[in-house]
């Protein structure tokens, strides 16, 4: 990625992960395992672009592993905002290995030999994104939905990641300025008056 946003990639990551959707179920189940990596990407992409525009330096492994995080931090089901859905909780499970991930990145690469570090990463980014993958082949499995719906469910999916992605790096902003205790003080007490 380039060190500077561009204008209205946002708009774009959107229309390419409606598309994908819509050709993937437009295809039916069997293109599935081609359109999930393909919107999975697209979204990533979409949120590494937001990251960027809130300063962060993509070439830093634990800003990386951030974007990833993302997919955590949106996927808790039943969740009505992020005050409810418990951002510093989920952010806090996974902090420690996030940072253990960009330590291990920042001194044998991603190649070298494994990687236990990353590998419980992941499994733990899987774990709650995997609730809300279920639920987009679930949705996208039905025949009546069609390209339509799955272009939908696409469009809708980009947009609660974009919009993840928004608040966790405008917090990671925020702390990296007045600093995280202060931070979360603040979101803990905004919390409570709603």
């Amino acid at each position: 990625m380039q060190r500077t946003p561009h204008a209205g990639s946002q708009l774009l990551h959107k229309a390419l992960a409606t598309a994908s959707g819509a050709a993937g179920c437009a295809f039916g189940l069997a293109t599935l395992p081609i359109e999930l990596p393909v919107s999975t990407i697209i979204m990533l992409r979409s949120i590494a672009g937001i990251a960027r525009s809130e300063g962060e330096d993509l070439s830093d492994p634990e800003a990386a592993l951030s974007c990833v995080q993302v997919f955590a931090l949106g996927g808790r089901a039943g969740a009505a905002d992020a005050s409810e859905s418990g951002y510093f909780a989920v952010r806090g499970m996974l902090a420690k290995s996030v940072t253990e991930a960009a330590r291990f990145i920042a001194e044998r690469g991603v190649i070298k030999e494994g990687g236990p570090v990353l590998v419980r990463f992941i499994t733990q980014v899987a774990s709650c994104f995997g609730v809300v993958m279920t639920q987009k082949v679930a949705a996208q499995a039905l025949p009546v939905v069609g390209a339509l719906g799955g272009a939908a469910v696409n469009y809708a999916f980009i947009e609660h990641f974009q919009e993840v992605a928004r608040g966790h790096f405008t917090v990671r902003r925020l702390e990296r300025v007045y600093g995280k205790n202060v931070v979360r003080t603040e979101y803990e007490r905004l919390a409570q008056d709603h």
